[in-house]
């Protein structure tokens, strides 16, 4: 007769088998206990523009949703939109807005500032890093990036074009939330693209950059319906909570390796400029509005 030294209870040799798969058991659980490792945080860097009227939304949501056990933000740079003179931003504003609408955005703005509503005030109240540089592909700004050691760089209506440094430095290179289905609605103002073109839904797109603007692999998409008769604003603003959400879901598959990136079929696809006053007067007609 054989005794347990665990507890001292005595074991028939014909028990052994039970006993030994007991104890064969118990190891094998410790050992697959051991092997499931936590990936390691995803160390990024966001780069946007300084909009309080509409990137913001999308900063309201990540911030308050992301998880820092899993996401390490090394800092935000917020450019000034369109990387162009305030005179020429003023120009391109009126052509789409009208004078009243320009006046109507330019108090929403300038309130928005007077509050400190901004998406600098947001990343500093999570005690985020904000990034200055004149230019993001500043060779002094691409150093301290590279110092950072990033796994990711993230775009969010990023007001300038990435050049090949800047795209081939993180790890996983960098991404780009597109509020337009690609490669179906590349380049700029795609949800009034959507809108103007009878589309019932709009999508958002999250992808990889590339050299080629808008055509890296596809990582999520994400869509939801258009009301008949609705507002440019209203929806701007859905896209930017909800590419946030995609957004987020797309970090977890990068980070636990389950990310599938799809390439883009470009054959198919079309690119659009920045609407023309012709184009604002046919998306009214249409029974949407821009406010």
């Amino acid at each position: 007769m054989d005794f347990s030294r665990s507890h001292g209870v005595p074991v028939r040799e014909g028990d052994r088998t039970l006993a030994q798969k007991t104890d064969l058991g118990a190891a094998l659980a410790t050992d697959v206990e051991s092997c499931s490792v936590e990936p390691p945080k995803l160390k990024l860097v966001f780069i946007t523009e300084e909009d309080p009227i509409y990137v913001i939304e999308f900063f309201r949501v990540f911030l308050s949703e992301y998880s820092r056990d899993e996401l390490e933000i090394c800092g935000i740079t917020a450019g000034q939109a369109f990387h162009e003179n305030i005179v020429h931003t003023l120009r391109r504003m009126t052509a789409f807005y009208g004078l009243w609408g320009v006046l109507h955005q330019g108090l929403r703005f300038v309130s928005a500032r007077v509050r400190g509503d901004t998406i600098k005030a947001l990343a500093k109240a999570d005690g985020l890093p904000i990034l200055s540089t004149q230019s993001v592909n500043d060779p002094r700004f691409l150093q301290y990036l590279r110092s950072k050691q990033l796994d990711l760089i993230v775009s969010v209506a990023a007001p300038e074009i990435f050049a090949a440094e800047l795209l081939s430095l993180p790890r996983l290179g960098c991404i780009n939330i597109h509020s337009g289905k690609l490669p179906n609605y590349r380049g700029m103002m795609p949800t009034f693209w959507q809108m103007l073109r009878g589309e019932k839904r709009i999508t958002i797109t999250v992808h990889k950059m590339a050299r080629k603007l808008d055509a890296g692999d596809l990582l999520a998409t994400e869509s939801f319906r258009l009301r008949t008769a609705d507002s440019l604003d209203r929806v701007i603003k859905s896209t930017k909570r909800q590419g946030a959400r995609l957004l987020l879901r797309v970090l977890h598959d990068l980070r636990t390796n389950q990310a599938r990136p799809l390439p883009l079929d470009l054959a198919h696809g079309a690119y659009f400029s920045f609407p023309k006053r012709s184009d604002v007067r046919e998306f009214r007609k249409r029974g949407h509005r821009l406010l």
